[in-house]
């Protein structure tokens, strides 16, 4: 994978990050697991409780969680995609703060989580995350489409939008999660028709294929 030198992230370029779990082991066991771990992605990328609250997807339990020195529009999440045992999210940086901070945080506060919830020590995630840079139109939709993909390439749904761990419903049909940007990519993709399209036209062209070492 090129661009995994963690101290290369830049303002104003987008990144694919994503990471799975320890010997592939699950990292997400229930619907309270994914909303804690986009609760906290919420936190770190500057949001106030009330606002991720507000919302189903991202209201955890508990309102005791803090991701300190979080500061708003320091990134924008364009997609994401939480798997049973593994993340995806494409990422923009806005400011000079790295993104490897912000991840790291979310994944340190997540691991916590995780042990004290099931009563076990150790590691949740493999190694460090990966990150790719970004660098042109047709690699941001390729990568947004195989993202929204993923959970009919694993075989837990037929369409993308029957799954709600991805940002896909945002693009689609308006969910409004606040953690997710999604102007950008509609004006990459021309309109909505055209996303929903083309995120599935992108997929049967082989996109799968391009990235099915991620999760081996």
């Amino acid at each position: 994978m090129k661009n995994r030198d963690y101290k290369s992230f830049l303002p104003g370029y987008f990144y694919h990050i994503y990471n799975r779990g320890d010997n592939k082991e699950n990292i997400f066991y229930d619907a309270q697991d994914f909303i804690a771990f986009l609760f906290r992605l919420g936190l770190g990328l500057g949001f106030e409780q009330k606002e991720l609250c507000d919302h189903p997807l991202t209201a955890a339990t508990s309102s005791r969680i803090r991701i300190t020195n979080a500061t708003k529009n320091s990134f924008k999440i364009h997609a994401f995609c939480l798997m049973n045992n593994h993340f995806h999210i494409l990422i923009e940086q806005c400011s000079d703060i790295p993104i490897s901070k912000l991840i790291s945080k979310i994944c340190t506060s997540y691991a916590m989580y995780i042990n004290r919830k099931h009563k076990r020590v150790g590691h949740i995630f493999q190694d460090q995350f990966k990150a790719v840079l970004i660098e042109s139109d047709p690699q941001l939709m390729w990568t947004s489409a195989y993202i929204h993909m993923n959970p009919v390439k694993d075989g837990l749904v037929k369409h993308p939008s029957e799954y709600i761990w991805s940002s896909y419903n945002d693009y689609v049909n308006g969910r409004g999660l606040p953690i997710v940007h999604t102007d950008f990519l509609k004006s990459t993709f021309i309109d909505i028709d055209n996303f929903e399209k083309e995120t599935i036209s992108l997929t049967s062209r082989g996109i799968l294929d391009t990235f099915v070492f991620i999760n081996r």
